[in-house]
């Protein structure tokens, strides 16, 4: 167990993918709406989009520290994309996630970036807390 030096909640209300989440620190609120994709209407986030935004914010910031601690430098324009899917899980009927991580560091050499994505992987708590429960893809991008 991590001793936290922060830590963060959130409510939802409603109906879960149909109702509201906001964070008791009121950065975060929201209405939440499944995607047309899953019978939704699409008019408004949902837990995907969320855990998508949250991954890559993190992900920039395992890149930033581990790079540092590598001798490297992240370059401006560096970008972290996080794609979450969602689909059916045939173990069990239910759905499962995977995600799929692109660091894009324009003017590095390849085989640096990859090391440096592969780092920030290792490092990242999103990563971390995911590992060995969903598919995972990183790929570096110069």
């Amino acid at each position: 167990m991590s001793d936290p030096i922060y830590t963060v909640s959130s409510t939802s209300t409603g109906g879960g993918r149909d109702g509201k989440v906001a964070s008791d620190a009121g950065h975060v609120d929201l209405v939440m709406a499944p995607p047309t994709e899953m019978g939704g209407n699409g008019q408004g986030a949902n837990p995907e989009e969320l855990f998508s935004a949250g991954y890559a914010a993190c992900f920039m910031g395992a890149l930033r520290h581990t790079a540092k601690s590598n001798g490297h430098t992240v370059p401006d324009g560096a970008t972290i994309t996080v794609k979450i899917g969602i689909g059916k899980d045939a173990a069990d009927g239910g759905f499962k996630l995977n995600a799929d991580i692109t660091a894009h560091l324009p003017g590095v050499d390849q085989p640096t970036a990859t090391a440096m994505a592969e780092a920030a992987h290792a490092f990242c708590p999103y990563s971390k807390a995911t590992r060995g429960n969903i598919e995972h893809t990183v790929t570096a991008t110069v």
